[in-house]
């Protein structure tokens, strides 16, 4: 399947409400995501990987190689869960190794299913060399590459626990990690960073803790007392000064708590990947959250997962589900990679890296609140000079979606009937070449809206 490479169009998510103007018998709900049937795609098959653990997988797509790349974060010093039976597991509590340490792994592979841990010779593990390690005594590293970094030195960047940071000109040797000046964070989570193009500089997200008094349902019911996590931003010009951690998302409750949030920015918005620990069932699955400033956070459909835990013991992600950094874009699909734990977070457990697709667009669309009648809704207005807008949506076997072009003054310019599903499919072409506002209307029943796109990058919203 072919990557979708970036592109001049201009992509209004529905998820995004700066997009909308108004809306009647819509709601915004989670996409559907189909998990790959070749999962799980790599396991804990080395002698050095005794605890795949939460993974804090980083996933990219290199164009110039072909290639999909993978930096994870096993165990290499722990206690291994093995063949262990469920039975066994139940009956035997899990403890940490007296010198657990973690380290940076490496995988590659051509297609982003059949993964390769190459040999490498840069550490050693038990006297040898002869691994995919990168780096040992490094937890919750977050890896990117900064394609807007014009240092070779620096092009791939890293924050880790201690909040520290290191950088790669290849993504395997890296420099000593440094601490970031002015930040203070436990940090003991997967940290990640990405360059924020709306604000002009780098943010990165780690968690901090805080301590609660809330009346608390289950082990720790008599001392109504317990440490919450919380998902921090902090933000930099540079990579190396940084502001202090700010608290983004708090816990509503006790019981679910944000243990992690991998961010992206794709279509104008910034999504989350929230990684939610419930406390009573010791599980963990994978919820979406949007933002325009990094800041501000809306949680869709808060406490319904996007990505699911399964729901037969011992399966491979029946206890975990910890999304990567970040989605890869196809044509045909988007790719959510994540690390799974066979089963709960405090027990013995096996870990692998796994994959949930979603149709293009479709984190989260508008469908209809009630059956019974259509959905209406209304787009801001926005400039075109020239060019074609699509859309994309799931229409139902007796769905319908209809639209219709409205100029500033409201009259009508064009209109369109949709009768099946799509991605990117030509709703108005041949738009007059004048420079003018235009706003859709859209009435649709059995169907769900995820996006619309003006063809050529010529545009300016008015919000």
């Amino acid at each position: 399947m072919e990557v979708k490479e970036p592109t001049s169009d201009s992509r209004f998510l529905m998820l995004d409400k700066r997009n909308i103007a108004y809306k009647k018998n819509a709601r915004l709900s989670l996409g559907t995501v189909m998990k790959h049937e070749a999962n799980p795609l790599f396991e804990e098959d080395k002698l050095w990987e005794k605890r795949l653990d939460n993974l804090y997988g980083n996933i990219a797509y290199d164009y110039a190689e072909s290639m999909y790349k993978c930096w994870y974060s096993p165990f290499i010093v722990a206690h291994a869960t093995g063949e262990l039976s469920l039975h066994e597991r139940l009956e035997k509590t899990y403890e940490g190794h007296p010198e657990q340490e973690m380290g940076v792994c490496y995988a590659t592979s051509p297609d982003g299913i059949v993964w390769n841990k190459p040999s490498l010779g840069l550490v050693e593990y038990e006297d040898n060399s002869a691994n995919n390690i990168l780096s040992r005594g490094i937890h919750g590293s977050g890896i990117f590459k900064d394609d807007l970094e014009s240092n070779p030195k620096r092009l791939y960047k890293s924050i880790s626990q201690g909040m520290n940071s290191s950088f790669s000109a290849d993504g395997l040797n890296w420099s000593v990690p440094t601490s970031l000046s002015g930040v203070e964070s436990a940090g003991d989570t997967h940290n990640n960073a990405l360059w924020a193009p709306t604000l002009e500089k780098y943010v990165g997200f780690t968690r901090t803790w805080s301590k609660t008094n809330r009346q608390i349902v289950g082990p720790e019911t008599k001392t109504n007392h317990a440490w919450e996590r919380e998902i921090a931003r902090i933000e930099s010009p540079d990579f190396e000064d940084w502001s202090q951690a700010e608290v983004i998302i708090r816990c509503d409750s006790w019981e679910q708590q944000p243990y992690a949030m991998p961010v992206f920015f794709y279509g104008g918005i910034y999504i989350g990947l929230i990684a939610v620990h419930d406390q009573l069932s010791d599980r963990v699955w994978t919820e979406l959250a949007v933002s325009e400033d990094t800041k501000q956070w809306e949680r869709i459909e808060q406490g319904t997962p996007l990505i699911p835990c399964s729901e037969e013991p011992l399966d491979y992600d029946y206890g975990c589900v910890y999304a990567c950094a970040s989605p890869i874009f196809l044509n045909n699909e988007i790719r959510l990679y994540y690390g799974g734990s066979d089963w709960l977070h405090s027990g013995w457990r096996k870990g692998c890296l796994a994959l949930a697709t979603l149709r293009p667009d479709g984190f989260a669309g508008y469908a209809q609140e009630r059956r019974n009648e259509p959905a209406r809704m209304g787009t801001q207005s926005f400039f075109i000079k020239k060019g074609a807008i699509k859309i994309s949506a799931d229409v139902e076997k007796d769905g319908l979606v209809s639209a219709r072009l409205l100029s500033p003054a409201g009259d009508l310019i064009k209109e369109a009937i949709l009768d099946r599903s799509c991605v990117d499919a030509d709703l108005f072409s041949s738009l007059p070449d004048n420079g003018d506002q235009y706003r859709i209307e859209f009435e649709f029943h059995a169907a769900k809206l995820y996006s619309f796109t003006i063809e050529q990058d010529q545009r300016k919203r008015k919000l």
